[in-house]
């Protein structure tokens, strides 16, 4: 890479992290654009689905509801809509900034096992679709249906386009974006929750970052790297809210302590005040946007 493609800047700093999510210790060179601050794997290694082993965190279990169940939550999301909340689940407050009907047709990018778009469905969200290529096969039910393909492969038209800690999985970011303006309909909505070197636990504690996640992230933005990415392609960056939580502290203690996350039980390596103290860092953290994750609201500027 001679420059970045995000501000074309030549000027980076050179990165060495390892993989430690699973502890293998593989090697990875990064490069950190020294201008928009995002961050680059040099690299992408041929078989990169080595790094996606069946107990990645986002192949777990589905857990569907009965009908009872789905019902109180078609009822609890209709409150919501109208202003009332009952013990709302984290999704709501991801949806909540957007403009959405239940007709909506939506997009989950790297959707995992569907869980998300199974819980959009109880809530009375009736067009959905999640894609993903790492997943074991194809399904389908009512209300939604998930792919087994890449991104690049989808030729269908929404009205949101979501990529829950997806985007940052996926090589050349402006290729993605060159990509995801094709499939907006024309008030089209984007939804991008992904790390970002803002973070203080980055600019701190470095290659230890626990959403580094070398090799799996390709490319971490900063925030000027995601406003600059949507001035590029005519899109209009109208909300962006921190929303980072405690795995920042804890994930990041752990790999200092040379520990993988897989196969390690927080519960015994933090008590239940450090790790209180830990979700409370994070709200304070997100309130003065220093936060490790962001959740960036883009849509289709009005010719």
């Amino acid at each position: 890479m001679k420059e970045c493609e995000i501000c074309q800047s030549s000027e980076f700093k050179a990165i060495v992290a390892q993989e430690r999510m699973y502890g293998t210790g593989d090697i990875f060179d990064y490069k950190e654009c020294s201008s928009c601050k995002a961050l680059f794997l040099a690299d992408i290694p041929e078989d990169l689905g080595k790094y996606y082993p069946s107990n990645y965190y986002s192949f777990g279990s589905f857990n569907p509801s009965n009908a009872l169940l789905a019902l109180l939550k078609k009822l609890r999301y209709k409150a919501f809509s109208r202003g009332f909340s009952f013990n709302s689940p984290v999704y709501y407050d991801w949806l909540s900034p957007l403009t959405l009907t239940p007709t909506s047709k939506i997009a989950d990018i790297g959707c995992g096992n569907g869980q998300l778009l199974a819980e959009m469905a109880y809530s009375g969200f009736k067009r959905l679709d999640g894609y993903d290529p790492y997943i074991q096969a194809a399904f389908s039910s009512e209300n939604f249906s998930i792919y087994k393909k890449d991104f690049f492969e989808i030729d269908q038209k929404y009205d949101l386009v979501m990529f829950h800690h997806s985007f940052e999985h996926l090589p050349n970011p402006v290729e993605v974006f060159t990509k995801l303006v094709t499939m907006l309909n024309p008030e089209g909505q984007i939804l991008i929750r992904v790390p970002v070197t803002d973070a203080k636990v980055w600019k701190e504690e470095h290659t230890f970052w626990f959403q580094l996640d070398a090799p799996r992230h390709l490319f971490i933005p900063n925030t000027k790297s995601m406003e600059i990415l949507g001035e590029r392609f005519g899109l209009e960056l109208f909300n962006t809210t921190f929303d980072s939580m405690d795995s920042q502290f804890w994930g990041t203690a752990l790999y200092k302590k040379g520990k993988p996350l897989v196969g390690t039980d927080i519960g015994n390596e933090f008590s239940k005040k450090e790790l209180a103290e830990f979700r409370n860092k994070a709200l304070q953290y997100n309130k003065i946007k220093i936060g490790d994750q962001a959740c960036f609201y883009y849509r289709k500027k009005k010719q």
